[in-house]
């Protein structure tokens, strides 16, 4: 289903809409009641103290009395009991509508007047940091890996409420607008290390442009939504663009098409001949249903299994009586003829090359990539999108399972589900899963508090946008840390670690007090695979680690 523009939240509008009425209703029921109370004092003066009294009178009488400034020269007039209850009403009614013009006018300015506001500059000596223009998920994930390296950073928002919420979660915020010069001149952008715009592709291109207006040496980096206007944004000043939804979409592909073919597909090339790959164990195959320590994957292949997925959790040097099955996601190490031999041992007979049909959801920017990737090494695709557009194969909502019998999700080898919204996602792949309980099931998630979710629903394999999109940026911006795989399920970086220079592996404990694996350390252009608890740190090693972006920031706060 193609991608569709954000819209701004209804609960915006509505708490406006809530108090206005409030007001409105507060100010027709106040001028109701007076009305009221000066018609009855009229009819109450005539009928029980038998004197008339005017309009004008009359209404003075009421106001004198709500407001409780006196009872003017009619005080003393009231002596019947009737005309007595009814002042007694008048006075309470006014203390009643006192107590409701609180909420309603008081304690909004009450609040407006102690309400903090977020800051509008930075300090004058700061410098080298990032500003990043716009707040998104990926940007959450940028700013804990700048967290973990100690690096500094700056957001410019243009909302005000948007910024005072992220000022009161300890993010370095401004208040401004990210398209004026003058807002960028207010957090120093000319001695800033980058600007990273990250708002839509047309505020993208006047965030440059801005930027350009200050400083032209500073570093633009952008993302792009829509790759067709990469040229356009590098026109306006941007040094760098990136497309987290093409990277993606080429992610998705590739994980499916090593399923269904014997190529290893995309690896991660870490020396010569050392690379990292994910695997997925299918039902039927040599080691589906057996552990780890009964599989024979070392003795047979001579891989390694560094770590795996299990329904989203992720195991570090996972114990040898870890039981695998179809649930499965191996991460292996070794070269390539090990990881070939290891792949044969993941593959079932029955999900072989002869049935090769992958079923795309979604041909926006993410299933449109998928579809190209897979006719770039010749699989049937069948597209499923809720508009007619070329490259659709069957029109319709593919959480209806009528759609997905005439897509054929029956006789398929695998479902990407490339949709721009996540309940959706969940929900299709809950009934995909109950439609072909053997089918595997690739999940695109716009965020990462979704992905367990996904995985809960019956996704195989979840690729988040924002965690890709945070970790090109971290990778290009932090130097020092290097991210090999901003497109995998787990963070593979190379990265230095001056703390620990002089330790063995032993005594570091990085597994222990990570989570994190060291995989391999680059020295003097070598890459050492063969790494015992004894192997000794060195000054100006590489260590390239694997964990998950939790345990990878750990890592970066102990070794850096």
């Amino acid at each position: 289903m193609a991608d569709r523009p954000r819209r701004v939240p209804f609960t915006v509008f509505s708490s406006v809409t809530r108090q206005r009425r409030r007001v409105f209703l507060y100010i027709a029921s106040f001028v109701g009641v007076i009305v009221l109370y000066t018609v009855a004092y009229m009819w109450g003066m005539a009928t029980f103290q038998g004197e008339t009294r005017t309009v004008l009178q009359a209404f003075s009488i009421v106001v004198e009395t709500f407001t409780t400034t006196g009872y003017g020269v009619d005080a003393g007039q009231w002596t019947t009991p009737q005309m007595r209850l009814l002042m007694v009403l008048m006075q309470m009614s006014g203390v009643i509508l006192i107590f409701m013009a609180l909420p309603v006018f008081v304690a909004p300015w009450v609040q407006e007047a102690l309400r903090v506001s977020p800051p509008t500059t930075i300090d004058d000596d700061v410098e080298n940091h990032v500003v990043i223009c716009g707040y998104s998920p990926r940007a959450e994930t940028l700013i804990d890996e700048f967290h973990s390296w100690d690096h500094e950073y700056v957001v410019v928002v243009r909302d005000r409420d948007a910024a005072l919420d992220l000022y009161e979660q300890d993010i370095t915020v401004v208040h401004g607008d990210p398209e004026s010069a003058d807002a960028l001149r207010n957090v120093h952008v000319e001695d800033a290390d980058a600007v990273i715009a990250d708002a839509t592709d047309e505020q993208n291109a006047s965030i440059a442009l801005a930027v350009r207006e200050v400083s032209e040496t500073v570093r633009v980096i952008s993302l792009v939504e829509n790759p067709d206007l990469t040229n356009y944004l590098q026109y306006a000043g941007a040094d760098q663009v990136f497309s987290p939804r093409h990277l993606l979409g080429h992610s998705l592909a590739e994980k499916v098409t090593a399923s269904v073919t014997t190529d290893l597909g995309e690896t991660v090339t870490i020396g010569e001949d050392f690379e990292i790959l994910e695997l997925s164990i299918q039902a039927g195959s040599d080691i589906d249903g057996t552990r780890l320590d009964e599989s024979g994957v070392r003795e047979r292949t001579g891989a390694n299994i560094i770590g795996l997925w299990r329904r989203g959790e992720f195991q570090s040097s996972p114990s040898p009586t870890t039981e695998l099955d179809g649930d499965t996601i191996l991460l292996a190490a070794g070269r390539e003829t090990q990881l070939e031999r290891l792949k044969e041992m993941t593959i079932s007979d029955g999900r072989g090359p002869v049935r090769s049909s992958i079923l795309v959801a979604g041909y926006g920017e993410v299933g449109s990539t998928v579809e190209e990737t897979m006719q770039s090494k010749s699989v049937r695709t069948t597209v499923v999108d809720r508009e007619e557009k070329p490259g659709v194969d069957v029109l319709g909502d593919v959480t209806d399972e009528d759609v997905l019998r005439e897509a054929g999700i029956e006789y398929a080898n695998a479902l990407i589900l490339a949709l721009a919204d996540d309940t959706t996602t969940i929900f299709a792949t809950l009934i995909a899963r109950e439609l072909a309980p053997g089918v595997e099931i690739v999940a695109r998630a716009n965020e990462t508090d979704n992905i367990g979710k996904l995985y809960s629903a019956g996704a195989d394999y979840v690729l988040a946008l924002e965690t890709v999109s945070g970790r090109m940026l971290a990778s290009t911006i932090l130097e020092g840390e290097e991210i090999i795989s901003p497109d995998k399920q787990i963070e593979i970086l190379r990265t230095t670690a001056p703390r620990l220079t002089g330790q063995t592996l032993r005594d570091a404990a990085v597994r222990t007090r990570t989570g994190c694996t060291v995989i391999a350390v680059e020295r003097n252009g070598e890459v050492i695979t063969d790494l015992g608890p004894d192997f000794v740190v060195r000054g100006g090693d590489q260590l390239i680690i694997a964990g998950t972006d939790e345990d990878t920031n750990e890592f970066a706060e102990i070794a850096q």
